[in-house]
């Protein structure tokens, strides 16, 4: 009778095996993205992250842009001589269809200056490379043989080359490295976050979560999504964080707020004044 059961589980292995790999497959498969075509070279996408955060709902907004049918600006306070503006009246007075943070500012004179490189046609916010970011947004191409925007990584491409060729640049905290990989160092800590990435296929992603989440969990989540991400910048975090959509097939206005030791609840409803935005409009 043992040799019966035995033979009998010995027969089915193979059938168990299977119906194990396509369980496995199944599980391991990416959530396709949902897309809405806002207009030729623009989409936006709301996804459900696939882990749930400690506040708020949880989201992802993602705006894809291709840089064939939409330029990028820098627009820079300082350079206006104006004082820091929140992202809505920055984008309605440069009529901007959709804008992010440019990037972190120095929490010291004039709030107006970027920690990172950045730079825009003959204006020049700052003039240091920061040796610890590694990445840097580059557009407004001056060759059109070129991409007319792109993410840099400093360690494995040519610096030296993307300042000749283009002539508007902000330069952020890499999260990709060159191998594909999360660079972030593992914290506990967690806050609102927006983001600037470039996928496989050459397009610019704006991507923004209200919900707070750790950044080195943040970032795998999204490598481990349908985004085909190739390369990934910081851009702001906490209730700082800005992210404006409007178009007339979708309008989208969100700010952030929680963020560890500092903001801890999800309580902001309005935009903060920034002083650095990157904007599009189109072509």
């Amino acid at each position: 009778m043992l040799y019966k059961k035995r033979y009998y589980f010995m027969k089915y292995i193979p059938y168990v095996c299977l119906l194990l790999i396509c369980v496995a497959a199944t599980s391991s498969k990416k959530e396709t993205i949902t897309w809405k075509n806002l207009e030729k070279g623009l989409d936006y996408a709301l996804l459900d992250a696939p882990a749930k955060s400690s506040h708020a709902d949880s989201k992802i907004d993602i705006l894809r842009i291709n840089p064939a049918y939409f330029s990028f600006e820098l627009e820079c306070m300082e350079q206006k001589k104006s004082g820091n503006k929140k992202i809505d009246q920055i984008c309605t007075e440069n009529k901007l269809v959709a804008a992010v943070n440019a990037g972190m500012f120095k929490l010291e004179g004039n709030f107006q200056t970027c920690t990172g490189y950045m730079k825009s046609g003959t204006y020049t916010n700052n003039p240091t490379l920061n040796p610890s970011y590694k990445t840097a947004f580059a557009f407004n191409s001056k060759d059109t043989s070129k991409k007319s925007a792109t993410l840099i990584d400093l360690t494995c491409e040519d610096w030296t080359a993307a300042k000749s060729n283009y002539t508007s640049f902000s330069q952020g905290i890499r999260m990709v490295n060159c191998d594909g990989k999360a660079t972030w160092q593992a914290s506990e800590k967690k806050w609102s976050m927006v983001l600037l990435g470039e996928d496989k296929a050459g397009n610019i992603l704006f991507i923004f979560s209200r919900s707070p989440y750790k950044v080195l969990d943040y970032t795998n989540m999204l490598l481990q999504s349908d985004l085909q991400l190739k390369r990934l910048m910081y851009l702001e975090g906490g209730p700082e964080a800005s992210f404006y959509l409007d178009h007339p097939n979708a309008s989208v206005k969100k700010m952030g707020s929680y963020e560890t030791g500092f903001n801890e609840n999800d309580n902001n409803k309005v935009y903060w004044e920034i002083p650095n935005v990157i904007g599009i409009r189109r072509k």
